[in-house]
This record gives structure tokens, C-alpha cells and sequence, in this order.
């Protein structure tokens, strides 16, 4: 199975942030995790280090409600740096709403990989994994 270098975590939850990271670490598939409690600080990390692809993430974990910059918001943000950043980027919804509607809105954008509901496992997390 692939191993990826950097995955960043995007949620306002500092439990929810310290219980996924170990998950993830746990599965041996991610270098690097980093975490972020809003959108805004995610994308101006994301800016910050544009020119540099190598500290880029592959895979993004974004929440949909946050302060300051929730995840839609985030995404606003992110298309508009997408033709910048120098890889690709899987950016799954990972959030506690099962409403229909932030489902479907999340599957209709294309750089969205997939809708997760929390809690992120990690049979969930080696799932996804398998399936890029």
C-alpha cells in the first residue's frame, strides 16, 4: 500500500485532532501529520509554502463547521490556489453532519475525494487509503 508524506487535519476539535492523529499514525501510511483549527490557518499555511510542493500535503482531512473559516469556505479558498500547488491533493469532508445535503454538496465538488462521518477509525482511514 502506498505511503504518503504529509496529511494535514483541519478542525477546530483539539480531542477530535489528538484521537485522529494517533489513528492515522497508528496505520504507518503518513510521514507527517499536521493539524490546523480552522480553515483559515490551513490556507495560509497552504500559501505560505506554495512554492514548495515537498511540504505540500497529499491528503487533506477538512471539517465542515469551524470558527473563523469553516471547511466550505476553506474549499472557496482552495480553488483559487489549486493551479499553484504543484501535486495532487485528496481532500476528503470529514465531519459529524450525516444531513443529505452537505453530502451531496460535498460530492458535487470535484476536489472533493469522499464524505467521511466522524469518527475517523482506522480501518476507515486504511480504507480510503486503498481506494486512491
Amino acid at each position: 500500500m502506498k505511503k504518503f508524506e504529509t496529511l494535514y487535519i483541519v478542525d477546530d476539535d483539539d480531542v477530535y485532532q489528538f484521537i485522529a492523529k494517533k489513528t492515522i499514525e497508528q496505520t504507518g501510511l503518513v510521514e507527517l501529520i499536521k493539524t490546523f483549527s480552522n480553515g483559515k490557518e490551513a490556507i495560509q499555511f497552504l500559501e505560505s509554502f506554495i512554492d514548495s510542493p515537498e511540504l505540500l500535503p497529499e491528503i487533506i482531512l477538512l471539517d465542515l463547521t469551524m470558527p473563523v473559516m469553516d471547511g466550505w469556505e476553506f474549499l472557496e479558498n482552495y480553488f483559487l490556489l489549486k493551479p499553484n500547488i504543484g501535486k495532487q491533493v485528496y481532500i476528503y469532508i470529514v465531519s459529524s453532519s450525516v444531513n443529505p445535503i452537505d453530502v451531496q454538496k460535498a460530492r458535487n465538488i470535484s476536489e472533493v475525494t469522499d464524505y467521511v462521518v466522524k469518527p475517523i477509525t482506522k480501518d476507515k482511514f486504511i480504507h480510503l487509503i486503498k481506494n486512491l
